[in-house]
């Protein structure tokens, strides 16, 4: 059952580029924000994902839609990748990265150089790169929104996700960060997701995750869609005094003591 997000037309006009956008919490975001009535930019590095999203968007809600491969990582694309969404919408008002990756690792020792680099590039250089260049425009231009889709990790690591946990740690400084550059006319915040349920949980050990769960204040893991209410408040107008803020959408697993 969708929840009801009291999303309307609240987006009516706007343009959002949505990161890691044609699948998870991605894939909500784009689907929840055409609803609401914005055109969106949907990129991830599976050109064909991102094509079949945007036909979905365009039957289902009749908003525009900008399929478009780029790797987060990768200073140089994203540098493309701005200018593509510009040039086919003429404005960005709401930009969501929310690319991220957690490679797995046998141990802390074994951790390579290239999959650090990987992790940092796609969690926290890219989302330091696009707001930098769209938060730029924005400023310049109407105003807008950014939201970065950070993790618990940050604030509760565990030593099999640490370099992912560290890139979304520098993720919540940079929110802090960029809302101080880009006020009064954009707003920065993260939303600091806990364990969602989707395509990259089938890869979990779910018998250790439920029992993990079974501690939460909500007793369990996060569905896809339940991240679509935080994400219409930052990107709307409702949030017109929020920014600098980071808002945890985890089932309380951050507000736990141990």
């Amino acid at each position: 059952m969708r929840p009801n997000t009291g999303g309307g037309a609240v987006l009516e006009g706007k343009v959002a580029l949505v990161t890691g956008g044609s699948r998870g919490l991605g894939r909500e975001i784009v689907l929840a924000f055409a609803r609401a009535g914005a055109d969106v930019v949907i990129t991830s590095r599976k050109l064909d994902s991102c094509r079949e999203l945007a036909e979905h968007v365009r039957a289902e809600t009749g908003r525009r839609a900008l399929p478009y491969a780029a790797h987060v990582g990768d200073w140089e694309q994203l540098d493309e990748l701005v200018e593509a969404a510009y040039g086919a919408f003429g404005r960005v008002d709401v930009l969501v990265n929310n690319a991220g990756i957690a490679p797995l690792y046998p141990s802390l020792d074994q951790v390579s150089e290239t999959l650090f680099d990987k992790v940092v590039g796609v969690n926290l250089k890219g989302p330091f790169r696009l707001s930098a260049l769209v938060g730029g425009r924005m400023a310049a231009g109407d105003g807008g929104s950014i939201i970065n889709i950070s993790s618990i990790a940050a604030v509760r690591p565990t030593p099999n996700e640490l370099p992912y946990a560290a890139a979304k740690a520098g993720l919540n400084t940079i929110t802090a960060g960029f809302a101080q550059a880009l006020g009064p006319k954009v707003r920065v915040n993260a939303i600091m997701a806990g364990p969602f349920l989707t395509d990259i949980s089938r890869a979990w050990d779910m018998e250790a995750f439920e029992r993990d769960a079974a501690r939460f204040p909500l007793r369990r893991g996060g569905r896809p869609e339940e991240i679509v209410g935080a994400a219409l408040y930052l990107a709307g107008e409702a949030s017109s005094y929020t920014t600098g803020a980071v808002i945890a959408v985890d089932g309380g697993r951050s507000a736990m003591t141990m």
